[in-house]
């Protein structure tokens, strides 16, 4: 029998809700399937959409699932996990029925609080047609739910599904570095399709984010030296500074003679002032 990791969300639940809330929160039986799935419906009727404001030390709420965030959900969305979290000690058809059937009548915000129990549910590889699909989303929230501080794509997608969320992340100008495990599951092909991402975008006069840089860097090869050179050239401060990190950090020569031609940011790099999230963040 699997444990429920409800335990952990439940000094948080206590923190952010009114004595009503809580008091509707306890009253549900949590041993009984249906009640836990009546209670995930009708959730907004009984809770605020409070945003959860926590910064955990670690950023992990749960310890043994790392890249699990909650912080910036609301109460409703919290809670709505909270109450899957009771299911996973069912038998495997019955949790997998219960869940199919959430998911085959959700609406929206019940889908994201779907997307975003999938790490704590067990039986992964069943989820994974489901979530590989709300990468191809048109729906927003739901997208972000599956890519962004979820643990889930890093552990169980394929190289092609994953490479897939990286690039639609990076098309809907989301920040890159909310996705759990991206330097971990870097990969040549992602590498190449990004290449001609940025080929594509300079010959339509258009900037790519500079940060997307950091997953080309082991596989770029001479042939792409132009394209180094391209960036230093930029008008935008943030390009010159992802060419020097680039090149401080490519083990090709001529990338290191490259960073010698254009020294502006090569110092402020060793000395810690720059790196791939400080680019991130800084635009």
């Amino acid at each position: 029998m699997l444990t429920s990791n409800s335990a952990y969300f439940y000094p948080l639940l206590g923190k952010h809700t009114t004595e009503a809330e809580m008091k509707w929160l306890d009253s549900i039986p949590k041993d009984n399937p249906n009640a836990l799935m009546t209670a995930f419906v009708k959730a907004p009727r009984f809770l605020s959409k409070t945003i959860i404001q926590e910064e955990l030390k670690d950023q992990n709420l749960i310890p043994n699932l790392p890249g699990f965030q909650v912080n910036h959900w609301n109460l409703v969305r919290l809670s709505r996990v909270w109450f899957l979290s009771f299911l996973v000690t069912l038998s495997k058809n019955e949790l997998i029925e219960k869940i199919e059937t959430l998911f085959d009548t959700a609406e929206l915000n019940e889908l994201v609080a779907l997307f975003s129990s999938l790490s704590i549910l067990p039986y992964p590889q069943v989820w994974l047609p489901r979530a590989t699909d709300a990468v191809r989303s048109n729906m927003g929230f739901v997208f972000d739910a599956i890519a962004l501080h979820n643990p889930f794509p890093y552990h169980e997608f394929p190289e092609l599904a994953w490479n897939q969320l990286v690039l639609k992340t990076i098309f809907n100008e989301k920040p890159i570095q909310m996705i759990y495990g991206l330097s971990q599951r870097n990969n040549q092909n992602l590498a190449i399709s990004l290449i001609s991402f940025v080929k594509e975008r300079w010959s339509a006069g258009r900037d790519v984010p500079p940060e997307i840089w950091q997953l080309m860097v082991p596989y770029l090869s001479e042939g792409e030296l132009y394209l180094v050179e391209t960036l230093f050239k930029s008008r935008r401060e943030e390009d010159v500074i992802a060419a020097s990190l680039i090149c401080s950090q490519s083990e090709l020569k001529s990338f290191q003679l490259l960073l010698t031609k254009h020294p502006k940011f090569q110092e402020e790099i060793q000395n810690g002032k720059w790196d791939w999230s400080k680019l991130g963040n800084n635009h």
